[in-house]
């Protein structure tokens, strides 16, 4: 009986809800349509941590560890898969480190056991959802979960005794930490850097300025236009950090929360934006630079980022890989709609904060209710299990 391989590379929002639905979903249409040739198909998800972590909680996470246990944020991945059977699906926990487009093959090597000898994969049909890394372990996980977990321990230790905090990023994440642990610890200099010429880039100016009001208001200092070129700490934990401008802060506590790159250096170079993205050769369809391979979420060319992005393109992308395997004999592709409309939610401490959604900019308490209260702590198990795909 023949194989056909389903290889979904990555374990976070995009990743898990695509294999979710993949397995729940596409294979059984896939396999009862072909009863008759004998195919069967079978989903591997290789992930290269074995937890996954909510890293949109991160600010309130590294603040403090009475506000939301660590141990809520990280969830074991093959937890949510234990429904499925081994004949249908594998969790492979390994970093993809290369990928061979003739022999399509995939080589992996333990992350957590890195003298191990690596694990060839086979693939008929690829999912690229491997996301994008941070400068920081505190916003995405390097190989282990507990290099983020350390790392967010060693932030919440440490500020407690701190006099000064540098954040660097005027985005959502150098906003929102700024305000957590300005309401947290009133008494301690913190410095934004925004790294531009405002706050919150993506949102129009007049939320950003206020979201700069809102944390001026709570003590933050705010600087425009210089950026973090280096920054290297000493034996004792300060940290001295290298401006753009030539100057140098030394702080107790220094936060990147910059520096976004595409999970991609696997890849070959001809499936690649310039800025080293997964070409998409349209962004209603998701289809990959080559026949057979797909791409969702942050490491995309199409993706403008965010968990909204991410959920919408789940569905019309599995949509599309049962139309192309079925020949277009099953199901009808449901075409990607992007929401390309302003929409940003950012919280500026546990009460509220700024945001638009669709293009309507949102009071504080529509921050409040939707992400500024617990950073949709609840939704984390059903990410993990894909509640949000039970139904096709």
């Amino acid at each position: 009986m023949a194989v056909h391989n389903i290889v979904v590379i990555g374990a976070s929002y995009a990743g898990l809800g695509t294999a979710h639905y993949l397995l729940r979903h596409t294979i059984p249409s896939l396999e009862k349509a072909s009863s008759t040739n004998s195919t069967t198909y079978k989903l591997t998800l290789i992930s290269a941590t074995t937890h996954f972590y909510h890293k949109v909680g991160a600010p309130r996470f590294l603040a403090s560890p009475d506000l939301i246990p660590l141990s809520k944020a990280f969830h074991p991945i093959a937890d949510g898969f234990t429904s499925y059977p081994s004949s249908n699906f594998e969790l492979i926990i390994g970093e993809a480190h290369s990928l061979n487009e003739s022999a399509k093959t995939v080589e992996v090597k333990d992350t957590y056991n890195p003298r191990s000898p690596s694990r060839t994969v086979l693939y008929s049909t690829l999912v690229l959802a491997t996301g994008a890394s941070s400068e920081s372990p505190l916003w995405s996980i390097p190989g282990s979960h507990q290099t983020t977990i350390s790392a967010l321990e060693s932030t919440q230790s440490a500020l407690p005794n701190s006099k000064t905090v540098l954040i660097a990023g005027g985005g959502p994440a150098g906003v929102e930490t700024a305000g957590e642990i300005a309401t947290l610890f009133p008494k301690i200099e913190i410095t934004l850097l925004s790294g531009a010429d405002r706050l919150l880039t993506r949102l129009r100016p007049a939320i950003g300025a206020a979201a700069e009001s809102q944390l001026l208001g709570m003590g933050v200092k705010m600087v425009h236009n210089i950026r973090a070129e280096r920054a290297v700490s000493d034996v004792s934990g300060v940290t001295e950090v290298i401006l753009s401008d030539g100057s140098v802060r030394v702080v107790d506590v220094y936060i990147s929360a910059t520096g976004i790159r595409p999970n991609t250096a696997f890849l070959p170079k001809s499936w690649l934006t310039e800025k080293n993205y997964v070409i998409t050769r349209d962004s209603t369809s998701l289809r990959g630079p080559v026949d057979g391979v797909y791409a969702i979420g942050d490491v995309a060319g199409y993706s403008l980022g965010g968990a909204l992005d991410i959920m919408d393109a789940v569905r019309p992308l599995c949509s599309t890989i049962l139309n192309d395997l079925s020949a277009g004999k099953v199901g009808k592709p449901q075409p990607f709609k992007q929401t390309v409309t302003e929409t940003q939610i950012v919280p500026i401490g546990p009460s509220g904060g700024v945001g638009s959604v669709f293009g309507w900019r949102v009071p504080s308490f529509v921050v409040w209710l939707i992400k500024s209260r617990d950073y949709m702590i609840g939704m984390v198990p059903g990410v993990v299990t894909g509640d949000k795909f039970v139904k096709a």
